[in-house]
């Protein structure tokens, strides 16, 4: 798959993940006071040149030049982290980054986009502990919210990086002890599972509706039928049940997705989407490699598969 189509790819689905006006989300309609759609277009562009990288490094991957343990997973996704924070001052892609990267690099090892999957599992899991030490010091940088302190390899304490040689804890065996408490790990360890159900959710819908309605519709779907581990980590988990079952309300006609939103921000920005938002990202980064171009009908903006 050519370079820049899969840089592309994964530069335009986050921007659009974030302008698109999802209940609870920053949007082009909506901020936050700590975080503004600036922030996620100047983070989301911020990355292209780690993301290019890694495309050139998948390529010596794919020759044999370099074994799946020499990718440096960990080092790229840091430095696509360090580069989206000098470039603004929040921290509004780091799960998006943490997703991308792997299947960046899958897409260009494997034969396709279904291919990209297991090539993406299989570097996390012939990752090294170095990987996983570069990986803590991105999240240092990103400082996400509602990262617990006091547990075995926290992140903020130095003698984590000891214990992480000494138990020799690569990116497969963190992702393991950690899938509960974050969405993207469960994503790297089946392969992507949920991320490429919402891409083929978004590629049924937009022959339905127009764009925004059909990433709404979706958004709010992935928040009817899982919890959101940010605000699991933020708020507790009976608050991410209660997100989880008043999206479901929308569905049974019970809320507008309107009064949806307006629920999900009574409280500032606990209820806010992150990891699913991510998975939101991820799966329109593959609706754009799959075709995804747009086209004006009656002043609404329509998602097309396919050249004109």
């Amino acid at each position: 798959m050519e370079r820049w189509r899969i840089v592309r790819a994964f530069t335009l689905g986050p921007l659009l993940e974030a302008a698109v006006p999802k209940p609870g989300n920053v949007s082009r309609l909506r901020d936050f006071d700590d975080l503004t759609l600036y922030h996620f277009l100047f983070a989301d562009t911020a990355v292209t040149g780690v993301y290019y990288e890694a495309v050139k490094t998948a390529e010596l991957l794919r020759k044999g030049i370099l074994e799946p343990r020499e990718a440096g997973l960990g080092e790229l996704i840091k430095r696509a982290v360090q580069a989206s924070r000098e470039a603004q001052d929040a921290n509004p892609n780091f799960g998006i980054i943490a997703l991308s990267l792997p299947l960046i690099m899958g897409m260009t090892i494997g034969r396709n986009m279904l291919d990209a999957r297991k090539k993406a599992r299989l570097l996390i899991e012939e990752s090294t502990v170095r990987d996983t030490m570069e990986f803590y010091r991105a999240i240092r940088i990103a400082n996400p919210k509602g990262i617990p302190s006091g547990v075995k390899y926290d992140v903020y304490s130095d003698d984590s990086f000891r214990e992480l040689f000494q138990d020799g804890i690569n990116l497969a065996k963190l992702a393991e002890m950690s899938c509960e408490r974050e969405l993207i790990f469960c994503e790297w360890l089946n392969e992507y599972e949920l991320s490429y159900s919402t891409f083929g959710r978004l590629y049924e819908l937009i022959k339905e509706l127009p764009l925004e309605d059909a990433v709404v519709r979706a958004f709010v779907e992935l928040l009817a039928t899982n919890l959101d581990t940010l605000i699991v980590r933020k708020a507790g988990l009976e608050e991410a049940k209660l997100v989880r079952e008043n999206a479901g309300k929308v569905f049974a006609g019970e809320l507008s997705v309107e009064e949806f939103d307006a629920f999900m921000r009574e409280r500032g920005d606990l209820r806010n989407p992150g990891s699913l938002a991510d998975v939101m990202a991820v799966s329109l980064s593959l609706l754009v490699l799959r075709g995804l171009r747009i086209e004006l009908r009656n002043g609404r903006v329509w998602g097309i598969i396919g050249r004109p």
